[in-house]
């Protein structure tokens, strides 16, 4: 299994189908075996019982019939091991949907962080080409301004209007950089948020790798004990 494969329902739900079928397969054929063999056995011990009942046929009988029970045990055994492998893949594959769920919902939370910041950077730049802007005209209106007051110092009223305006420029542009320490603030915390979502991401990936690893070591259990 891979991670796309895991994130692929279809692709989880055909494995987890198949292992249905091959473990139905591999108990009937087991259960066929054990009962042809222990049938056989029967009929051996129920043969000798009609042959001579001399003292060998009588150790052959009871050899025979610790075959039978050693056969039911081991019959009994495989199938609770199997049974047992097949709950453990079951709340394997249960944990990887989990998983599974909550790595695309941190996807998601990412994604929306990403898009967030990626506004909040082109708002940032906006503001700053506009305080780029207003300091431009800034010095500009201060160049105008010392140019008149060197001109005539009788244009009082074009002097007190142009100080009037200077006042209001210098107002918006401190407003202006009042709300462009806000928008870093709020930058620096967003991109705190996305590198913890990250953060978390990557710690949900090695667990799905890790819930992988084990699902793998189980079917590996799972098929060594079915051969044996």
């Amino acid at each position: 299994l891979s991670v796309a494969s895991v994130e692929d329902p279809v692709v989880m739900s055909k494995i987890r189908q198949n292992l249905r079928e091959k473990h139905a397969r591999h108990i009937a054929d087991l259960r066929a075996y054990y009962d042809s063999e222990i049938q056989s056995l029967k009929q051996q011990l129920e043969s000798s019982h009609r042959a001579a009942a001399s003292e060998d046929l009588k150790k052959i009988n009871q050899s025979l019939a610790d075959r039978c029970d050693q056969l039911d045990a081991a019959l009994n055994e495989a199938s609770a091991r199997i049974k047992a492998l097949e709950n453990k893949n079951n709340l394997l594959e249960k944990q990887v949907a989990d998983w599974r769920e909550r790595f695309y919902t941190i996807s998601d939370s990412s994604k929306v962080l990403q898009e967030r910041l990626e506004e909040m950077r082109t708002t940032h730049k906006e503001k700053d080409n506009t305080i780029s802007r207003l300091k431009s005209r800034l010095r500009e209106l201060q160049e105008a301004f010392e140019k008149a007051y060197k001109l005539s110092d009788n244009k009082n009223t074009r002097l007190q209007e142009e100080n009037r305006m200077f006042q209001n420029l210098l107002g918006e542009y401190e407003s202006l950089g009042k709300e462009h320490e806000r928008v870093k603030d709020t930058l620096n915390t967003t991109e705190n948020k996305l590198l913890d979502a990250n953060t978390e991401i990557s710690d949900l990936k090695r667990t799905i790798l890790k819930l992988e690893a084990q699902l793998k070591q189980v079917e590996h259990e799972n098929a060594l004990k079915l051969r044996h």
